[in-house]
């Protein structure tokens, strides 16, 4: 029993005497490790301004060339629907054998290949999404090949030919017989190209919603250090006033002021950048980071100057 109740109030006593030793300690000493915390609080925001922008820069890039993929898919869809046209107007001349299937279905398939080609560099789903690309590339070919087909039997088949070429094209998706859902990719290239569009959107919306964009976690971050500088700041405020008779002066708060702005700033416009992906990201830019950078050096360097009058009042010379 005495053994079980002598360890706690052994730790209760070290933390007693620990708790007394801080609160006896010289105003100076307290000074020198309030300005321990607020230059590694300056040092803290520098590191994970680095970091942040690193890896934010990193996630809008990608962002970027997701959305111009999902652009490229849209435009194709709407190719093939041109290249869909082409075929009608040629079945309704009735003269395929002879005209075979106008220079606008060529130009509109080769502008779909083109844009989905362009789509798969920027792929964000992976090998599961490159598959779907080429599969969408597959369909694209059996297309082509059937119109052409039907130009080179239209005399024994007819229209029939043009039509499954078509149906190729502007096929409408399966439904499942239980759920009456579309199934994803089961019908012509329009769907088809529809579904991947869809796939590469949602890709897009997880992009723009990573743990580096979101706001909760960019201004944890970046403005959480200039929250524990702020209580040192206060803390160091409360001490010069009581021991020195003095007020702080403005070196200290202007060092505040710098360090809260930069990772504000950085967090709004990190934010803004994930919102509007194909806009410019200025916060990871080498002209900002400079910037950036300099203000927290000048940071650093006014919490030195501000702390440096109150501590040079107990320094003396050595005998």
């Amino acid at each position: 029993m005495s053994g079980d109740g002598a360890a706690p109030r052994t730790v209760r006593d070290r933390l007693v005497r620990r708790v007394r030793r801080m609160r006896s300690a010289h105003a100076t000493t307290v000074l020198r490790r309030l300005r321990a915390g607020v230059l590694a609080m300056v040092l803290a925001t520098a590191l994970l301004y680095l970091l942040v922008s690193a890896q934010a820069g990193r996630q809008i890039a990608a962002a970027k060339r997701t959305e111009a993929a999902v652009h490229d898919l849209g435009d194709a869809r709407a190719e093939a629907a041109q290249a869909n046209t082409a075929l009608e107007n040629a079945a309704d001349t009735g003269e395929v054998a002879l005209i075979g299937t106008g220079k606008e279905f060529a130009n509109a398939t080769a502008r779909v290949n083109s844009l989905v080609t362009s789509a798969a560099q920027g792929n964000a789903e992976g090998q599961q999404g490159l598959m779907q690309i080429q599969f969408v590339q597959g369909q694209l070919t059996t297309s082509v090949q059937l119109a052409d087909t039907a130009v080179r039997d239209y005399d024994r088949s007819g229209p029939a030919g043009l039509d499954a070429a078509r149906l190729a094209l502007t096929a409408a998706r399966q439904s499942d017989r239980e759920t009456g859902t579309a199934i994803p990719y089961t019908g012509g290239l329009m769907t088809s190209l529809a579904d991947l569009q869809d796939q590469q959107r949602a890709a897009l919306l997880r992009q723009q919603n990573s743990n580096w964009l979101d706001p909760a976690h960019v201004w944890a971050l970046l403005v959480g250090p200039a929250f524990v500088m702020l209580l040192c700041v206060a803390a160091s405020a409360r001490v010069v006033a009581r021991h020195f008779r003095r007020r702080v002066g403005p070196f200290l708060p202007g060092a505040l002021l710098a360090t809260a702005a930069v990772g504000a700033t950085t967090a709004v416009l990190c934010r803004h950048a994930a919102e509007h992906p194909m806009s410019r990201t200025p916060f990871a830019a080498p002209a900002t980071t400079a910037v950036a950078l300099l203000l927290l050096t000048a940071s650093g360097v006014l919490t030195w100057q501000a702390y440096r009058p109150r501590l040079a009042e107990y320094r003396f010379p050595r005998p």
